[in-house]
């Protein structure tokens, strides 16, 4: 099977109403960039959108907070009732990986014994795998590219100006109760290559490629742990991990915005998630032995054939 290169990160508001604060704290704090808005206009409602969103850039990933609206806001639409029992603290959606050929990968996921979900009249464009599957993991199979996404231009970078410095996605975190069985479907089941065994302070961490980016995936050493309750109580994504120029310069920024922080500025720290919309989004200075080097998931992303 082809790399699949991360697309997005997604979770879901449960009211449209709250999504223009969230988009505005990652471009006030994060100093993320719009790649584009989907929004619903007389001409989308009348086509059935369901849905509101603005596709975020925040170093060399793209974020993307969605919520119901238009027809989606209808109780028993089944997107829209998907994002309201995907909202809430420490809840994501999942991620969407890029594939140039959607019927090859479609096979490869068959073969493997993954059920996929098409959406009617998306049968050409993706395909989800159900996080039921994955270990909470929601599953977005793509062929087509994200309207506006700057990736697709080799020469584009993101901006270093900023701040908080960062300098890309290092990982996204997945919570766990048997480690052994992360291995058995990710190195396993879906031949993600594993990368090593790490000590986190709040868990063991078995790490794998997926794509051109990191999934950590994270055992609580303790039974009432907090990542051992989010695999008990929520399941899936757990973190995001962001690689900064500059720990100390970062946090300092943060605290000048009246940020609470949790962590260790000298290994990794984060945002209290009740200030961060309810997601823990940590920071590092430092790339673990194995990891991919920050920005070098770009020259890959833009290797696939644009459609």
């Amino acid at each position: 099977m082809e790399p699949m290169p991360l697309v997005h990160v997604s979770w879901a508001l449960a009211d449209n109403a709250a999504r223009p604060a969230c988009d505005a704290f990652f471009r006030d704090v994060f100093g993320a960039s719009t790649a584009h808005e989907i929004l619903i206009t007389p001409e989308t409602e009348k086509l059935g959108l369901d849905r509101e969103e603005s596709l975020l850039m925040i170093g060399d990933s793209m974020v993307i907070p969605i919520a119901p609206a238009g027809r989606g806001v209808q109780q028993g639409h089944p997107l829209g009732d998907m994002l309201r029992r995907s909202a809430g603290p420490g809840r994501w959606i999942g991620v969407a990986l890029k594939v140039s050929d959607l019927a090859a990968a479609d096979a490869w996921f068959a073969a493997r014994g993954f059920k996929r979900h098409y959406d009617p009249g998306m049968e050409s464009f993706y395909f989800i795998v159900p996080r039921g599957q994955v270990m909470g993991l929601r599953l977005e199979i793509v062929r087509q590219d994200m309207p506006g996404d700057p990736r697709r231009d080799p020469s584009w970078r993101p901006a270093s100006d900023h701040p908080l410095g960062i300098e890309g996605l290092q990982a996204i975190g997945l919570s766990c109760d048997s480690p052994e069985n992360a291995a058995e479907l990710f190195h396993g089941k879906l031949s993600w290559p594993q990368l090593r065994l790490r000590d986190l302070p709040e868990a063991k961490c078995l790490a794998f490629a997926m794509g051109d980016t990191v999934l950590e995936v994270l055992t609580d050493r303790r039974e009432d742990g907090p990542v051992a309750r989010h695999a008990l109580d929520v399941k899936g994504i757990c973190h995001l991990a962001f690689k900064v120029r500059d720990a100390r310069r970062a946090a300092q920024y943060l605290r000048g915005l009246g940020l609470p922080l949790i962590g260790d500025v000298e290994d990794r720290f984060a945002i209290a998630p009740d200030a961060a919309q309810g997601r823990l989004i940590w920071f590092t200075e430092t790339t673990p032995p194995g990891y991919p080097a920050p920005g070098s998931r770009l020259a890959e992303f833009a290797a696939q054939p644009q459609t």
